[in-house]
C-alpha cells in the first residue's frame, strides 16, 4: 500500500550547542554535545556551522509519540548527527507523516542561519554542481518512514519566511514498512549509478518526488543532476531558484533510529 503524504508548513526555531575541540591536522572538528544532550521538543534545533538540526514535528497532531535529535561531531562542513522517535497513529490517519526531523542548508520556511554561509539560493538554469554526500543507518524494524533529501525552490532569488515555494523536490534514499510518495509515477531515469522512479503531485506546490529503486544507506550526487531530468521532461523550468536543501527521516509511524555517520552538501 502507498502512503502519502499531506505537507503542512513547517517552522522551526533555533537553539545552539557544542564544545570546540582541536583535531590533528589543519582541520577544526566540533565535538557536539551528543545523544545525552538530545532535545525533544517540537522545532527544537540545533546549529552545526551552515546547517541546523530541526526536530521537525510538523505533523504531530495526527499521532501520539515522542521524537528527538541531537548532534555527534562537526568537521568543516562535515556532520554528524541522529534523530530517534516513536510514533503510533490517530484513526484514519495512519499514512499521514508525522515528522521530518531534518538537517537545514539555507531557507525553511524563512532564514534561520546567515544567508550568506550557506550559499542558496542557485538558479537552476545556472547549472552549479550541488554535491552531497551521505552515509547512515536505520535501525532494524524501523516502522513506516523514508530517508530523503528534501530541495525547496521559489520563482526569485529573496525569498522569506512568508513565501510560499513553487517547487520542492524529494530524493528518497531508503523506505521501509510500505513508505511511498505523493502523486502518481510519470516515468524513471538513471542517475548517480542508480535507478529511480519519478513521481508527481500537487498540495498547492508541485511535488517532485525521486524513489531509488533500491535501498541504500551511502549516496554520493550531485543535487543538480535532479533538477536537470525535471527540467529535460519540462516538469520543471531553469528561472527557479533552490532556496534550501534538507536531509532526514519522514516517520508515519512506528519505532526506530536514523544516525547520520557523515553528511556534507558543496554548492559550485
Amino acid at each position: 500500500m502507498q502512503h502519502r503524504r499531506p505537507h503542512l508548513t513547517r517552522k522551526a526555531k533555533i537553539a545552539t550547542a557544542g564544545v570546540v575541540a582541536l583535531a590533528a591536522g589543519a582541520s577544526v572538528t566540533v565535538a557536539m554535545a551528543g545523544e545525552e544532550a538530545k532535545k525533544c521538543g517540537a522545532f527544537a534545533t540545533v546549529t552545526m556551522g551552515k546547517y541546523y538540526v530541526n526536530n521537525n514535528l510538523w505533523g504531530q497532531d495526527d499521532g501520539t509519540g515522542t521524537q528527538c535529535v541531537w548532534d555527534t561531531s562537526r568537521s568543516g562542513d562535515t556532520i554528524a548527527w541522529g534523530t530517534d522517535y516513536d510514533w503510533t497513529s490517530k484513526p484514519g490517519k495512519e499514512n499521514a507523516v508525522k515528522s521530518y526531523s531534518s538537517t537545514v542548508l539555507g531557507w525553511h520556511w524563512g532564514w534561520k542561519v546567515d544567508k550568506a554561509s550557506t550559499e542558496l539560493p542557485v538558479r537552476v538554469g545556472d547549472r552549479k554542481p550541488v554535491r552531497t554526500s551521505w552515509e547512515f543507518s536505520v535501525s532494524s524494524d524501523p516502522g513506516t518512514m523514508n530517508v530523503a533529501y528534501d530541495l525547496w525552490l521559489h520563482s526569485k532569488n529573496t525569498a522569506d519566511w512568508q513565501d510560499q515555494p513553487t517547487d520542492e523536490i524529494m530524493v528518497w534514499l531508503n523506505r521501509q514498512g510500505g513508505a511511498g510518495p505523493l502523486g502518481s509515477k510519470v516515468g524513471s531515469v538513471s542517475l548517480g549509478g542508480a535507478m529511480w522512479d519519478i513521481y508527481e503531485g500537487d498540495i498547492g506546490w508541485k511535488v517532485h518526488s525521486f524513489v531509488r529503486r533500491a535501498n541504500t544507506t551511502k549516496a554520493t550526487l550531485n543535487l543538480d543532476d535532479f533538477t536537470q531530468a525535471l527540467v529535460r521532461r519540462k516538469l520543471l523550468s531553469n528561472d527557479k531558484y533552490i532556496s534550501g536543501i534538507e536531509s532526514g527521516t519522514e516517520v508515519f509511524r512506528g519505532s526506530g533510529r536514523l544516525d547520520t555517520k557523515s553528511y556534507s552538501v558543496d554548492i559550485g
